[in-house]
C-alpha cells in the first residue's frame, strides 16, 4: 500500500509554489516551473492544507526575512549520491554561497562538480533545502530550476536581511 501524498498551494513573492508530501514530513516543494513535473500532476495526490500549516508559517517567516533556517521534518527522495549533496547544501549558511567545486570537495568528491551540480538541479525540496545558494565557480549565477530571476531575489533576500542584521563595520 503506498503511503498518501498530500499537496497544497502557496503563494511567495516568487510565485506560486506547491509543497508536497505525507501528513508528517514535507517531501517536494516546487517552484513555479516544475509544477508540470509528472508527480505534481498525478490525479493520487490529494489537496489539503493541513499538513503544511508549520511548512507554510515557515515560509511566511523566511519570506519576511524573520527566519534563517527552517526547521521541518523532511522527506527528499533520491539516490544516495544525491543525498550526500543536499545534506551539504543544507549546511551552506543563511547568505552564504557556495561553489559547484566547493560542494565537491565538501563531500570528499572534489572532482564531481557536475555530479553535484546534477544533484543541486534535481534537489526537490528548493528553498528548504537552499540549492539557491550554489554558484558557478567565478561567483556567477548558474543554472537554478526556478530561474536565475528567482535564484537572484533569493539571495538578493538574504543579503538584504544579513545586511540589516549585521551591525555596521562587522563582517558576518
Amino acid at each position: 500500500m503506498s503511503q498518501t501524498t498530500y499537496f497544497t498551494r502557496y503563494q511567495s513573492p516568487i510565485g506560486e509554489l506547491i509543497l508536497a508530501g505525507d501528513a508528517d514530513r514535507l517531501s517536494e516543494l516546487l517552484l513555479p516551473e516544475h509544477h508540470g513535473t509528472p508527480a505534481a500532476a498525478s490525479p493520487e495526490w490529494i489537496a489539503s492544507a493541513e499538513p503544511f500549516v508549520e511548512a507554510v508559517r515557515q515560509l511566511d517567516a523566511y519570506f519576511a526575512g524573520e527566519l534563517t533556517d527552517f526547521d521541518l521534518p523532511l522527506d527528499p527522495r533520491g539516490t544516495p549520491f544525491q543525498m550526500r549533496v543536499w545534506r551539504a547544501l543544507e549546511e551552506i549558511p543563511y547568505g552564504v554561497t557556495k561553489s559547484y567545486g566547493e560542494i565537491a570537495a565538501h563531500i570528499g568528491q572534489p572532482t564531481a562538480m557536475r555530479a553535484v551540480g546534477l544533484a543541486n538541479g534535481r534537489n526537490p525540496l528548493a528553498i528548504v533545502i537552499p540549492c539557491h545558494r550554489v554558484i558557478g565557480a567565478g561567483g556567477s549565477l548558474t543554472g537554478y530550476g526556478g530561474g536565475l530571476d528567482r535564484k537572484r531575489w533569493l539571495l538578493d533576500l538574504e543579503a538584504r536581511v544579513l545586511a540589516v542584521r549585521t551591525p555596521a563595520g562587522v563582517r558576518a
